[in-house]
């Protein structure tokens, strides 16, 4: 499939020059829909202590939220004993819902290991009548099975010594409690076969704490995905928050995790199930949308305390999987959806020469188009059976009629387009510009995450589609000072670029001294977490002392808080200033309560200070900036807007343009960054044609 204008082949292609490195496995990318499965102490209680429900919180948590002292719930691993647990059963239904993968909870939060640990007699195998290795026994049926064997990992414990129970799942790790970790997550990464992944959760772990546990999995399975969650943007794949799917395509493997119902991922006795028809419908729904944006789902179960699995949700996977079967060609071997937006009826994949449209919303009159489609289509069948569907084309527009008589199934109807030679897709905008800005690109974005609440959406990349009928370009990087000394990559009609930001010619802005009137500085400490709701909180003000430009001031704020720093200043004209900033743990700027850079700094980075160019209106303007801090009694806040008013300019060479055609790409990102998911920064590059 010749598709030239798909951002998603050039992050194959970045795939498969990272796969010498063992990651990302592309069996891993491949898997798209896979099992879940919490299953501990907790599922014996069902969500019940005492005789009461518990209605806060998960019920895996039962434990934090029902405030059950320490010693009594340890108690209950003396009436653990699921005599039920059948591992082949489990790893049986997982391939019959057509699952690649089964992601087992090894150790969740409360500390109880369900694998024979040599590092605690809180295990399954110890402290329990049961006396087997649950976890062994599960990695050995998916061997069996021809499923992918994986586990989840809690960094917090609440039953090591010194630790609290807490319902805050960013709890530090101690030094002592992290080399508890590694030598667990060794003993698992050694002791149970191959590994597809390591679902760490939680904990808010130091950079080192972070990358000493990365390199370890690493080192022992080198083709082990690493979850995001491990914190410091170390992990190998994004996590989406709990029942996420984006509603934007992602430039780095993703995943979103799945529960049958958003109260609970255990096993909760007194659940309200509903419907099951309605929920294989959501879930089927919620599959096809991650694929579709170039994911792996990853749906989870929780079975009951004597390990059988609660019939609902075994059912539900059973038709679920009857579905998949159907339509597997459309899922796996699929490559995300080719066309800049979803359209309006569903979702889209594509394969080889082959478009597939998960049509959800039929239209009134039965009508499915497509449209921005170079390529000659060859054909329309319903995929469940092959039956063929009348088919037109008009130039880029492909229309497929369904007649009355075709049902959805499990409410999506499912339309094989096929292509002779294959086919291309045009992007949603064309740029009729010699300037390729950050404003006007297709930004690629992943999911940073410092820890569990400290995440946010970051920009990884741009894309450009531009219109040109010349045969080649001599680009120009324009930067400022603080991005001098970066390699970036600039790709474009498929011939890559690496170019070092150095010595560049200057550009003076057209600033005037004396123009913009700063005033004095305030601050305000509120208590809220990194990045919060994308706004500032409002909260009690006082003035910053001792600000000189350049100079650094020494702000106290305690640890996982931020401080926010105001400026008032007002501009006599609408006009762009070169501002430099010091940076924290975490840092953003806000001009008139627009975002204009929002980044972490942790895990590897360099932390060199931000040089912005800020966008004045004329008349009063309100600056802000947030510090974050993660570690420390105190941040150092340091702001510039002295420093020379000049842009640098840097000539790239000569690049050959696409023959025949008069759309041309353009992708833009930095070479081996610290951290693949960080946000890359560089709001101010463009490039002129």
């Amino acid at each position: 499939m010749n598709k030239v204008y798909v951002t998603a082949m050039l992050l194959i292609a970045a795939a498969l020059s990272v796969f010498a490195q063992e990651k990302p496995n592309p069996e891993w990318l491949n898997q798209k829909y896979s099992m879940f499965i919490h299953f501990g102490l907790y599922s014996q209680l069902g969500g019940v202590w005492n005789g009461v429900p518990v209605t806060e919180g998960y019920s895996e948590q039962i434990q934090s939220f029902a405030k059950i002292p320490k010693d009594e719930y340890m108690a209950e691993a003396g009436k653990f004993n699921p005599q039920k647990w059948n591992a082949d059963e489990i790893a049986a239904l997982a391939k019959a819902a057509g699952m690649k993968s089964i992601v087992f909870t090894s150790k969740h939060h409360d500390g109880f290991c369900m694998y024979h640990s040599k590092y605690t007699t809180y295990n399954i195998v110890d402290a329990t009548p049961f006396k087997r290795d649950v976890m062994k026994e599960l990695a050995e049926a998916c061997h069996r099975h021809g499923i992918k064997f994986a586990v989840y990992f809690s960094l917090i414990d609440w039953n090591f010594p010194g630790n609290h129970i807490t319902p805050h799942n960013a709890d530090d790790v101690s030094p002592e409690h992290h080399s508890y970790n590694m030598k667990q997550v060794e003993e698992i990464m050694t002791g149970y076969g191959p590994i597809s992944e390591i679902w760490f959760d939680m904990g808010s772990l130091t950079g080192e704490q972070s990358k000493e546990l990365y390199d370890l999995v690493t080192r022992l399975q080198p083709g082990c995905m690493i979850s995001g969650r491990l914190g410091n943007d170390r992990g190998d794949f994004s996590v989406m928050s709990d029942n996420r799917i984006p509603d934007y395509k992602i430039g780095t493997p993703w995943q979103t995790p799945a529960s049958f119902f958003n109260e609970t991922w255990s096993y909760r006795s007194w659940q309200e199930r509903g419907d099951i028809d309605k929920k294989i419908v959501e879930k089927l729904s919620s599959l096809v949308k991650v694929v579709s944006r170039g994911g792996n789902y990853l749906l989870n179960i929780g079975p009951r305390g004597d390990g059988s699995v609660v019939e609902f949700e075994r059912d539900a996977l059973l038709e679920m999987g009857k579905w998949v079967g159907r339509y597997a060609e459309a899922i796996y071997d699929s490559e995300a959806n080719p066309l800049d937006h979803a359209p309006v009826w569903g979702d889209i994949t594509a394969n080889d020469d082959n478009m597939y449209l998960f049509v959800e919303k039929m239209p009134a009159n039965r009508v499915v188009e497509i449209n921005g489609i170079i390529g000659k289509a060859s054909g329309a069948t319903l995929l469940a059976d092959g039956s063929e569907l009348p088919m037109t084309q008009d130039g880029q527009s492909v229309k497929v009629t369904v007649p009355t008589e075709v049902r959805p199934d499990n409410g999506i109807t499912v339309v094989k387009l096929a292509f002779d030679r294959g086919f291309r897709t045009v992007p949603d905008e064309i740029l009729d510009t010699d300037i390729l800005t950050a404003e006007n690109s297709i930004p690629v974005y992943a999911y940073s995450s410092m820890d569990y609440y400290s995440s946010f959406r970051s920009t990884v990349g741009y894309d450009w589609h531009f219109a040109s009928s010349e045969t080649s370009v001599t680009p120009t990087v324009i930067y400022t000072a603080g991005n001098e000394g970066d390699t970036v990559r600039i790709t474009i009609d498929g011939n890559a670029c690496d170019v070092a930001l150095r010595e560049g010619e200057k550009r003076p802005l057209v600033a005037v001294p004396g123009s913009v009137k700063w005033g004095s500085a305030h601050m305000t400490v509120p208590r809220e977490e990194l990045f919060r709701g994308g706004k500032v909180e409002p909260g009690e003000e006082k003035a910053l002392d001792g600000l000189e430009w350049g100079k650094a001031v020494t702000i106290p704020v305690g640890e996982k808080n931020a401080v926010y720093v105001k400026h008032m200043l007002t501009s006599d004209r609408e006009q762009d200033i070169l501002v430099k900033f010091g940076v924290a743990d975490g840092f953003r700027v806000l001009l008139n309560g627009e975002t204009v850079s929002m980044r972490t700094y942790v895990g590897g980075f360099e932390r060199k200070p931000e040089v912005l160019k800020v966008h004045l209106q004329q008349g009063e303007n309100t600056l802000c900036v947030e510090l974050y801090n993660r570690y420390g009694n105190n941040v150092e806040y340091l702001i510039d807007p002295t420093i020379p008013q000049e842009m640098y300019a840097l000539p790239i060479g000569t690049v050959e343009l696409y023959p025949a055609s008069n759309i041309h790409d353009c992708s833009f990102d930095l070479v081996n960054p610290a951290n693949k998911n960080s946000d890359i920064g560089c709001r101010d590059i463009s490039i002129e044609l």
